[in-house]
């Protein structure tokens, strides 16, 4: 279940408790791609401001939320899905979720109220490492990179609990450190 050797598209990495980088900190990222080029990903429970009406002109309106996705290229608008039968063209990186596909379907959906948040996910940016970069950082621990997941997870709305509930699901092994503080030094 879980690894710390090379992760692939579809596992999930979850922060490490203490991490301080703003970016990332109690972050569950979805990979979406894994390759001797590099790796992308998408972080799941860091929401922005935003409502995807608010970043497209072109799509009536619509409370659905845009999370930040990552620090890179965070002028540019990603998605996942569990909606191949409404949105042509997605690339499957785990059991039923996949990455991408035709936009324009996607604002046509959206407009005609047949596309919900339980479908879909929208992130401003992405999460990206250089060749053998992430890979260095699970051996550093930086990561628990878990390779099965329930995939209800990736659309839940609690952002605030989801870093929490990924890491109990883990097992016993990792569930302690769930309940760690966010400030070691306020224990």
């Amino acid at each position: 279940m879980l690894s710390t050797i090379a992760p692939a598209a579809g596992r999930l990495l979850i922060s490490e408790p203490f991490m301080m980088d703003p970016n990332f900190k109690r972050s569950v990222i979805l990979l979406a791609e894994h390759s001797e080029d590099g790796t992308l990903g998408y972080v799941l429970n860091h929401i922005s401001e935003y409502n995807i009406s608010d970043v497209l002109p072109d799509v009536a309106y619509s409370e659905m939320p845009v999370y930040i996705g990552g620090p890179v290229a965070n002028n540019t608008l990603h998605f996942i899905h569990r909606c191949p039968d409404k949105i042509e063209g997605g690339v499957e990186i785990w059991d039923g979720i996949y990455w991408g596909g035709n936009f324009d379907q996607v604002k046509e959906l959206i407009n005609t109220y047949q596309l919900t948040q339980d479908e879909i996910r929208f992130f401003m940016g992405y999460s990206g490492w250089n060749p053998a970069q992430l890979d260095m950082e699970i051996t550093e621990d930086t990561w628990i990179v878990a390779n099965k997941f329930n995939p209800e997870l990736l659309f839940m709305h609690d952002e605030q609990n989801l870093w929490r509930e990924v890491v109990i699901s883990l097992g016993q092994r990792y569930a302690h450190i769930a309940n760690f503080p966010e400030n070691p030094t306020l224990n």
